[in-house]
């Protein structure tokens, strides 16, 4: 299951996304999207997840969690 989290503080390391993603299941991937000639965070990310359920369990617990001061945004992926 492909994931996106949106508002992620400028600060928050793509490490920290794996780790608290980690906790409702194994990851396939995690990725803080940068900006090609800064190479600061553009504020959101995805990951994916192995399995479906852990994936909307992270989605449901996670989604309007506050992180640095953000509230930050989680949602299923809509991949066009």
């Amino acid at each position: 299951m492909e994931i996106y989290i949106g508002n992620l503080p400028n600060n928050y390391s793509e490490e920290e996304l794996k780790e608290t993603f980690s906790q409702f299941g194994e990851l396939k991937s995690a990725k803080i999207i940068l900006d090609p000639i800064t190479h600061e965070s553009k504020g959101y990310g995805f990951v994916e997840m192995k399995n479906a359920e852990e994936g909307q369990r992270a989605i449901d617990q996670l989604d309007g969690q506050t992180i640095y001061g953000k509230t930050i945004f989680v949602s299923k992926a809509h991949l066009y």
